[in-house]
């Protein structure tokens, strides 16, 4: 057993990802950021959809074909379909 809100160190210099669980159709990851964004030159387009959930925080998120970021707050969730491009 495991607490999601455990073992998060006090300096995060970069993202940490954390597989949870790995199964034949479904990841699920524990990603812990802290101001982290994508290059404002760059593009994030995975082979795979993906669910995101914020847990603790906010974030922001762009994608390519949007004028404006959509803001994701405590609670939120989206679905990015895989292809999608798009930074946070």
């Amino acid at each position: 057993m495991k607490n999601i809100f455990k073992d998060i160190p006090n300096s995060i210099p970069e993202e940490i990802f954390e597989t949870i669980l790995q199964a034949k159709n479904v990841k699920i990851e524990r990603i812990i950021s802290k101001g982290h964004i994508t290059p404002a030159t760059s593009w994030y387009n995975q082979n795979f959809d993906e669910w995101v959930l914020i847990i603790e925080g906010a974030a922001k998120i762009q994608f390519e074909q949007e004028d404006l970021p959509r803001s994701l707050a405590k609670g939120d969730y989206l679905w990015i379909p895989a292809h999608q491009r798009h930074q946070v």
